[in-house]
């Protein structure tokens, strides 16, 4: 069975995440899969929205750190950078759902999407200086612009999780919905923007993106000098004493 799961509903593109026994940690198949049904959907005149969600009890616990480390050439091929600046592109807006644990990528792609919402049980986290890393996807830009320097120097720099009331505190997430209504409200809520007339909704989306090009100058600073801290020694000694527990 697929580690991304992909249906389509009334205009709306639903990718989940199905890898419960490595906490839907994304490998690269999984990227090549998301950046493969992303661009499907856009080119797909039926397809107006996406959704983007996990399983009840986690989102996605980040980048399968194995996988990544035997792949960690961050060339503009890579799976994971391929669907970063995927993100960066869409012209169709993005829904996310989160449930249970965000971390990483987990919470960063989340900067990309247009609406998001959350139960009381989602657990966001930024650990890359925790593990001797960068942040990626734009989120020492985007992040700072969202909270405000201060805020986001605590998530990045202390890489601490943050709960969901947290996070709705902060406009990382637009509201926390019951666990049980979750993926039924940010779905109707999908629905609704593919109701919108589409070129209109297109337009005011890239209207209120104007900085598109920082974001992307930023994501390619931030991949070089990721790809520079993969190899350092310091790195090398956390992801050792990461894969040991």
């Amino acid at each position: 069975m697929s580690h991304i799961q992909v249906r389509d509903e009334q205009g709306v593109r639903i990718l989940s995440f199905n890898r419960p026994d490595k906490r839907n940690a994304l490998d690269l198949d999984m990227y090549k899969l998301l950046t493969e049904y992303l661009i499907e959907g856009e080119a797909d005149n039926e397809i107006r929205a996406f959704m983007l969600h996990g399983e009840e009890n986690c989102f996605t616990s980040g980048n399968d750190v194995a996988d990544f480390l035997k792949n960690s050439d961050l060339g503009p091929n890579h799976p994971a950078v391929r669907f970063l600046f995927c993100l960066l592109e869409l012209k169709k807006p993005l829904v996310a759902a989160v449930s249970g644990s965000a971390v990483g990528i987990g919470t960063t792609l989340l900067l990309h999407c247009d609406l998001v919402y959350a139960d009381n049980t989602a657990k966001f986290q930024l650990p890359f200086v925790n593990l001797a890393l960068v942040p990626e996807a734009g989120a020492s830009l985007l992040l700072p612009e969202l909270v405000g320097y201060q805020k986001a120097a605590e998530l990045l720099l202390l890489g601490e999780s943050f709960d969901a009331n947290t996070a709705h505190r902060l406009n990382i997430i637009n509201d926390v919905i019951a666990q049980e209504e979750l993926l039924a409200y940010a779905l109707n809520q999908a629905k609704k923007l593919a109701n919108q007339p589409p070129q209109a909704l297109q337009i005011t989306r890239q209207l209120m993106r104007p900085h598109k090009s920082r974001v992307q100058h930023q994501m390619h600073q931030e991949l070089e000098q990721f790809g520079a801290r993969l190899q350092s020694d310091e790195a090398k000694a956390r992801f050792q004493a990461f894969l040991k527990r």
